[in-house]
């Protein structure tokens, strides 16, 4: 679809259909490997699951901050008709990836037990954790080619085989679990390793797109690579915080629920992690579908395209951020039951934790679409302060603090806040950088 001149509508939503069931399928991984694990052994495999959810969130993160870092550049570029620069762009930011796959990799595969006991495994959980990720040990480089390949089929006019390529990896996935775990017996150690094989397929079908006459991507000789990391790094690093902080937080409230509350909080809230995975995707899709028209209107200095596009954006994320919320305030205990067969202790404490927290996803879309935003627009540093501000600094206090300060329950109420004090500023700054497009 012609980015540039195409009818602004038209395009948005096709790729924003794109987006969303590439971003929607890849929440499916940790999604169904929790519930079918959950079924299968009951809320401490729940709960170790929410103890390797951080890795995950880290490893999807770099491949974010080469992806989208480097096709925003290269949408820019494009725009501007600049091929040399584009091809660079993205040759530089593969080789990024390359390094950071190979660093994650060894440390994933060298030092497994200490990240778990890090992100609050103990005792009982860590031998249960420790079978999940054994085989995903062995393809841990899948995850950062899989978000860098998608971010650049979407930029280079390939949206829907980057949907077909991770539906393709999820449907194995799903279909894998219950094969794995219910089938051949292989209860959590099986989960793991049908996330391993649907990562593989993921990839070996986006590979496809570079052997089609449709490709423009080429690798070429960059120009001062030292430079071109550091900017696609400076570009990305924003959605690189976003997965990552949310890492961090998983491994902060994983703490505090077992220091304060105990491992029934904790398979709660392992079920929340996911919950948040999904609504997180579905922000994502809304800021990809935008991010590559917009970075190609700005480099081209359309600005009423970028206008309109942020109004279609802006749309979706009102339809998510009400749809979610009302769905986890409306069933709290149903999401229980996909994700456990539940405790009657469980159930009695689920009602509260998952609406208390739940009421952050009315301004979840908002803020992350935001990250994306500020990015296309060449703004890196309210970009990554609103990234920062929301997955570490004010969350984090408030994590810490609300506990002590308030009672063990108010330990909900953390993201909710945080949300609501994020979007004050990022209504502010989106309306301050729209103003300065010309007219």
């Amino acid at each position: 679809m012609d980015l540039l001149y195409g009818n602004v509508k038209k395009v948005y939503f096709n790729y924003l259909s794109a987006a969303f069931g590439s971003a929607l399928i890849s929440s499916i991984y940790s999604t169904v490997d929790m519930a079918v694990v959950g079924q299968y052994q009951g809320p401490a495999g729940t709960a170790a699951l929410a103890i390797v959810s951080p890795i995950w969130n880290i490893v999807y993160s770099l491949g974010l901050l080469m992806g989208i870092g480097g096709s925003v550049l290269l949408g820019a570029a494009k725009g501007r008709g600049d091929e040399q620069q584009k091809n660079e762009w993205f040759t530089s930011a593969l080789i990024g990836t390359i390094v950071l796959a190979v660093i994650s990799w060894g440390v994933v595969a060298l030092f497994d037990t200490q990240l778990l006991q890090l992100f609050g495994a103990e005792e009982t959980l860590l031998p249960l954790a420790k079978e999940y990720l054994f085989p995903i040990k062995f393809i841990v480089p899948l995850f950062l080619f899989n978000q860098l390949f998608t971010a650049f089929l979407r930029n280079d006019n390939a949206p829907a085989l980057a949907t077909v390529a991770v539906l393709s990896g999820g449907i194995f996935n799903v279909f894998g679990d219950f094969f794995f775990v219910f089938t051949l017996d292989m209860g959590i150690f099986g989960a793991g390793l049908a996330t391993a094989i649907g990562a593989l397929i993921s990839v070996l079908v986006m590979l496809t797109h570079f052997f089609t006459r449709k490709n423009t991507l080429k690798l070429v000789k960059p120009h001062g690579i030292v430079g071109q990391l550091r900017r696609i790094t400076v570009t990305g690093i924003s959605t690189f915080f976003i997965d990552a902080a949310m890492g961090i937080l998983t491994m902060l409230f994983n703490r505090q629920i077992v220091r304060y509350l105990g491992t029934d909080a904790l398979a709660v809230y392992g079920i929340i992690v996911m919950i948040s995975t999904v609504v997180q995707c579905c922000a994502y899709s809304v800021g990809q579908a935008a991010q590559p028209i917009i970075s190609i209107n700005y480099g081209a200095e359309s600005w009423t395209r970028i206008k309109e596009t942020l109004k279609y954006a802006l749309y979706a994320v009102c339809f998510f951020s009400l749809t979610w919320t009302a769905l986890i305030c409306a069933v709290p205990n149903g999401f229980v039951r996909v994700f456990m067969t539940p405790s009657a202790e469980i159930l009695r404490i689920a009602p509260f934790i998952l609406r208390s927290y739940g009421i952050s996803f009315l301004l979840l879309p908002l803020n992350i679409f935001s990250t994306y935003y500020f990015q296309a627009l060449m703004k890196p540093v309210p970009s990554f302060a609103v990234s920062v501000a929301r997955g570490l600094l004010i969350s984090g206090s408030l994590i810490l603090t609300l506990p002590v300060v308030a009672g063990a329950n108010a330990l909900w109420y953390a993201m909710p806040i945080t949300e609501a004090v994020v979007a004050v500023a990022v209504i502010g700054l989106m309306v301050k950088y729209t103003k300065q497009l010309a007219n």
